[in-house]
């Protein structure tokens, strides 16, 4: 099932907002890629927070609502 903004896996309810959205972008290819959500949303949550620390100035615009 992909998610949407507003809709997400409960497991990314407390994350930043910034990381959050990332993570369902990722979450959504994975599935695309064939992925079952089980193993999505972990490997997605990972991905999300590493790159919300490579990308720190994104997260940011993402706050100031320019994201």
């Amino acid at each position: 099932m992909p998610w949407k903004d507003g809709d997400y896996p409960e497991s990314l309810k407390n994350f930043d907002p910034a990381i959050r959205d990332k993570a369902v972008e990722i979450a959504n290819a994975l599935l695309r890629d064939g992925y079952d959500e089980g193993r999505a949303i972990p490997i997605a949550t990972a991905q999300a927070k590493e790159w919300a620390s490579n990308h720190p100035e994104e997260v940011d615009e993402h706050y100031s609502g320019g994201g």
